[in-house]
């Protein structure tokens, strides 16, 4: 008798798109993540809605996928998705012979493209660089891939799934008669966001008919643990959030593969990218200064205006390129973009055991949809895909922006941002008795979106961020940390809060160390002042853990340490 018929092991954009299709088809499913959903490559990438542009010279199969789940997501997904449109950009200096071979390309996938002089693409981008000579404009988009993991885990949720974050495999169970794989063994971290039905360190054993490898960079790690060879070759990437939204449409510069070439507006924000170098390590490896300085410099090229932009945080990713065998290339750069399906009974005699491995973000419900028809066979279930026509939780009927300055007595622009968040969750979130005030300045978000994302995901203030972007915007937590913190009592204690608080700021705090300079760094050592001084954090590590005597300080007979 096994505990699930399928474990899925993976949180990011594929494997929660797994977990969605299989749990939708009626399938039984347990998925296990490591950390929070998207701690991988999905929660660390540039947020762009492939049009298949970027890969219509080189990879023509990769852009009509692109551009053929481009079009789904836009249906499914809807408040997940911004279609901003975008341009490949050619600049003086650049290739007559590859902009052509770029605009036939795209044009045979299947993708629309529109040739712009360089005073419509500069009336579209009015920070474009003077030195545009034309551009072709595609439908490119961005997408936010927190919002859209969560919604694929909330959809598999509703349909009987099992997911649980804060989980690391630890082995991969073999049946001793016949060396197939029948499921996972689990350690448990209850870590910031505490589950009451968890112990930290605990370990779990969850035996399964089937087991989906869906750890993207990680994915040569659980296949050794199953004793099977998968040869991915990580590939870091570097991004830079600038201050504001300098462009409204992603620009990619028109020339082939490169480092720094495009800009993605997200949100309020622009991202710029990005790097590609090889490493061992999908969780080790060093974050170089040079590569946020090259993303600025470069990208300045582009739009002049952001070498003056306030750099607000740095991020690495990790791209999980595999390589099949027989296939060894000097330049990773020129491993392919495409995803692969691992039989390992067909490929290797390891029975119930499938790994899929490789593609992009755009292609995660199609790489999903084609492990769930493999599982499903294995499994003799024949049931069919439906993930491409049922919307995904917060995109059912999602058509308009509406105001809710009256309804809800939020300032418009407010209750803007928050019902692009919810999507058609807004009326339930938001329809609140009590004072809705915004707790993040930056991001506009409020108490209600805080609270609701607390009921799923407890003291895991990082959760909390993922779903609403509290903390995420130009003051990195300085000013809002400890107001969603506050919003844990009286649920947690005390201690739970001061150690969910510390856990966020710290995250927050690993993304700007790379970008200290400037209007930054002024807000890194106001952000230290606020919350050494104000709020005393940085006292004796001694006595930091305890609980605070309050009622010492009422009655003036509180002890002081040095750090105090």
């Amino acid at each position: 008798m096994t505990d699930t018929e399928v474990v899925v092991v993976g949180g990011g954009s594929t494997g929660c798109g797994v977990a969605r299709d299989l749990a939708m088809r009626g399938v039984e499913v347990t998925l296990v993540e490591q950390g929070n959903l998207t701690h991988g490559t999905t929660g660390r990438m540039h947020g762009l809605l492939h049009s298949g542009g970027r890969y219509a010279v080189s990879d023509r199969a990769s852009a009509e996928e692109c551009i053929a789940e481009n079009r789904v997501l836009r249906d499914i997904a809807a408040h997940c998705v911004e279609m901003t449109g975008g341009q490949f950009v050619q600049l003086a200096d650049d290739s007559d012979d590859y902009f052509e071979e770029k605009l036939a390309a795209c044009r045979d996938c299947g993708i629309p493209a529109e040739v712009l002089t360089a005073e419509q693409a500069r009336e579209e981008e009015p920070y474009l660089t003077e030195d545009v000579k034309r551009a072709i404009r595609v439908p490119d988009g961005a997408v936010d891939p927190f919002r859209l993991c969560v919604a694929n885990a909330a959809s598999a949720e509703r349909h009987g799934a099992r997911i649980e974050t804060h989980a690391e495999v630890v082995d991969v169970l073999r049946a001793e008669s016949s060396g197939r794989v029948a499921g996972v063994e689990v350690r448990h971290d209850s870590g910031p966001g505490e589950r009451e039905h968890r112990k930290a360190g605990e370990r779990e054993r969850i035996t399964a008919d089937h087991v989906v490898n869906a750890t993207g960079a990680w994915a040569g790690r659980l296949g050794e643990m199953a004793g099977v060879e998968v040869a991915v070759r990580p590939s870091k990437g570097a991004m830079v959030v600038a201050n504001c939204r300098q462009v409204d449409t992603v620009l990619n510069r028109c020339q082939p593969k490169g480092d720094a070439d495009i800009v993605v507006p997200h949100e309020a924000t622009a991202i710029l990218g990005t790097t590609d170098v090889e490493v061992d390590d999908p969780e080790d490896y060093p974050e170089e200064r040079w590569e946020v300085d090259l993303l600025i410099d470069e990208l300045s090229d582009l739009v002049p205006i952001l070498s003056e932009a306030r750099t607000v945080r740095s991020f690495w990713g990790v791209r999980p390129l595999y390589e099949p065998p027989g296939t060894g290339t000097e330049d990773p750069t020129d491993v392919t973009r495409d995803y692969f399906l691992l039989d390992h009974a067909d490929r290797d005699g390891v029975a119930g055991f499938t790994t899929v491995v490789g593609g992009k973000f755009t292609t995660y419900r199609l790489m999903a949809e084609d492990v769930a028809d493999h599982v499903c066979a294995e499994l003799g279930v024949s049931a069919t895909c439906r993930t491409a026509d049922e919307p995904l939780p917060g995109s059912e009927d999602f058509s308009v922006l509406r105001e809710y300055m009256d309804e809800f007595g939020l300032r418009s622009p407010v209750g803007r941002r928050s019902v692009q968040r919810l999507g058609s969750r807004a009326d339930e979130v938001l329809s609140t008795e009590g004072p809705n005030p915004v707790l993040c300045d930056c991001e506009a978000v409020t108490r209600a979106e805080v609270r609701d994302a607390i009921e799923e995901s407890g003291t895991d203030l990082n959760a909390v961020r993922l779903r609403t972007r509290a903390s995420m915007g130009n003051c990195q937590g300085g000013f809002c940390c400890h107001r969603l913190a506050a919003e844990l009592h009286p649920e947690y204690d005390e201690v739970q809060a001061r150690a969910a608080l510390d856990e966020l700021f710290e995250e927050r705090w690993t993304g700007e160390r790379h970008a200290l300079w400037g209007e930054q760094l002024s807000q890194a050592a106001l952000n230290y002042a606020l919350h050494a001084t104000t709020m005393n954090r940085d006292r004796d590590p001694a006595t930091r853990d305890g609980p605070l005597d309050f009622g010492a300080f009422d009655s003036g007979g509180a002890e002081v340490s040095d750090g105090d």
